[in-house]
């Protein structure tokens, strides 16, 4: 049963063994319930027997009383191993399984993260794992507990009487029948309740992540609207799955009060013709309230374990994703790197094939040699970076670094070895002294500090209320264009890697601003492997090797005056370049 709730629910070995525990509890619980019941029919049997011809013992009241404490302490005994078995194993589970998502996210190549949004993925980790630890620690074990309860009780009732355990037990197999019998339709509308409030999360996200474009192009009318359509959808959407669920669970709720009914007239009949008395019948009918309430919640369990199912299958998504594997502790001669034949796609076509972005690329990236990457807008330049660090792995060929692929080295023991700017700068909601220290952790006050004057961040630094302490809010969000990017270049100047790979690295520096910064970044990539994308042709001119990148291949290849005197590509590029630079008002 273990194994089975580990592959059903995508819980952890423990999570499982903890479930089957908490299946118990709900089971013993639930049959506890029926001892007052038994109880109670046989201090009525012992009080009536004078007057329905029995001959019964009445016990001392104080016999009654120890049993009924004796009764409500195994009740309270059993309640409490089933909230610790239930309630506290769920949330240890649920906590493991976001630690888990983590994890295995940390590992899963960017190519999965291309293809899921930030709501999505939030989503998956947040609501659906809380939706989950719902259904832990009540959906599951009690649907299990009340059914196997059901099941052991029924034989007591059946060994008792079979003909009113029959009359009243006949609606149970029914009842479910009805609910499993909906659930093809209940996972379609839960489904697309699921996927209305993804479009919903998406929409208020994407609203709050662009609100400053959306006002500047006077269009918050209009979007709002947009948001308002999402939430009118999400909430029709949310009413649908209720309302599907309720037709067949409500049915089913209803059809196990039938049973009473059958129990009733069943027992007449039987009193009439005097097969059973009316103790028996009593007894039953108490029974029945006992049976059918935890029944009730059951199938209303039943109906929420499938709701479940979904959240399950796309945290399954996840964990089923292949990870990057690779060796820890390489060592390195040297940090070449080399790109052999490499092809890569991103996505594929309507026909399943690659549709590839890179095609038979091979050029060497020197240690110690500025390599720069140039070519039109979507010719691969950030694609050939990006997999230079093993964001993604390629489709054919192998990149390698100092000899080694490096497919085949674990990617953090990679990246150790890297420093990256790109040009898009992502901060954090800390101090400026974090955010640079990102770079190298354990990094002293006094390192980066140095890699903040380096990296001509003093500047605006001093000028902060709290200086190196000052909080810059959520993605830098006090902070410039021009600064958060220095900021990211103090980073890569902090962590002082081997291989240093700059992605229009002074993209929003200004002329004065960007000849400071790179005459630090002249410091930083000395006797190292830099590979440097820029669209400023006057940037790279002075490259030891400039690589040509166009239509997804490598147009042509060479030193500054050896492409210029070739009259290809990068002589047109660069006399482009040229007359816009003479251009005015």
């Amino acid at each position: 049963m273990t194994q089975y709730f580990i592959n059903k629910f995508a819980l952890s070995e423990k999570g499982a063994k903890d479930l089957v525990k908490a299946i118990i509890a709900c089971t013993l619980t639930y049959i506890s319930f029926m001892f007052p019941v038994g109880l109670l029919y046989t201090v009525l049997r012992a009080l009536l027997a004078p007057y329905i011809g029995g001959v019964e013992k009445v016990l001392p009241l104080y016999v009654y009383i120890i049993i009924s404490v004796i009764i409500l302490v195994v009740i309270w005994i059993f309640e409490k191993i089933q909230y610790d078995a239930t309630f506290l194993s769920s949330y240890e589970e649920s906590a493991n399984q976001r630690i888990s998502i983590a994890e295995k996210m940390r590992k899963i190549p960017l190519s999965f993260f291309g293809k899921k949004d930030l709501s999505d993925l939030t989503t998956t980790i947040m609501t659906d794992c809380a939706g989950i630890e719902t259904a832990f620690s009540h959906y599951i074990p009690e649907l299990f507990g009340a059914v196997l309860a059901v099941v052991i009780v029924g034989i007591g009732l059946l060994i008792t009487d079979w003909r009113l355990a029959a009359a009243l037990l006949w609606v149970v197999p029914i009842a479910f029948a009805i609910t499993i019998g909906g659930r093809k339709q209940q996972d379609k509308a839960n489904k697309l309740h699921d996927n209305s409030k993804l479009e919903r999360a998406d929409s208020i996200q994407e609203c709050l992540e662009t609100i400053r474009e959306i006002k500047a192009n006077n269009q918050s009318e209009r979007y709002l609207e947009k948001v308002d359509k999402t939430l009118r959808t999400s909430e029709k959407m949310n009413i649908m799955a209720e309302v599907n669920t309720a037709i067949f669970v409500i049915s089913a709720q209803m059809l196990l009060r039938v049973g009473v009914a059958t129990l009733v007239l069943a027992g007449a009949k039987l009193i009439t013709v005097g097969k059973i008395d009316f103790l028996t019948l009593l007894m039953f009918l108490i029974a029945a309230s006992r049976v059918f309430d935890p029944l009730a919640m059951a199938l209303q369990n039943l109906a929420a374990v499938f709701a479940t199912e979904l959240k399950i299958n796309r945290m399954k998504e996840i964990q089923s994703q292949k990870i990057q594997t690779g060796k820890g502790n390489v060592e390195f001669e040297h940090y070449d790197i080399c790109f052999e034949h490499v092809g890569f796609a991103y996505n594929k076509k309507e026909n399943d094939d690659l549709e590839y972005v890179l095609n038979d690329v091979s050029f060497i990236a020197k240690q110690g040699e500025v390599t720069a990457l140039v070519g039109p807008s979507g010719g691969g330049k950030s694609t050939v970076s990006k997999l230079a660090a093993r964001f993604w792995d390629v489709q054919s060929g192998k990149i390698t670094i100092g000899g080694t692929n490096i497919s085949e080295i674990e990617p953090e023991e990679l990246l150790r070895n890297y420093a990256i700017v790109f040009q898009d700068v992502v901060l954090f909601n800390n101090t400026i002294m974090e955010n640079i220290r990102l770079g190298r952790r354990g990094a002293t006050d006094k390192e980066v500090i140095h890699a903040a004057k380096m990296a001509m961040c003093e500047e605006f630094i001093e000028k902060m209320p709290l200086g190196y302490q000052t909080v810059i809010g959520e993605n830098g969000s006090t902070l410039s264009g021009g600064e958060r990017q220095r900021i990211s270049i103090a980073r890569a100047l902090l962590k002082d890697a081997p291989v240093i790979l700059l992605d229009e690295a002074t993209a929003s520096l200004d002329v004065e601003n960007e000849s400071k910064v790179q005459k630090a970044l002249s410091r930083l990539i000395r006797n190292k492997t830099v590979l440097v994308i820029a669209h400023r042709m006057r940037t790279i001119a002075g490259a030891d090797h400039i690589v040509v990148l166009a239509e997804g291949g490598v147009a042509e290849e060479g030193t500054h005056e050896e492409l210029l005197n070739a009259g290809g590509l990068y002589h047109k590029l660069w006399d482009l370049q040229t007359k816009s630079a003479e251009w005015t008002l």
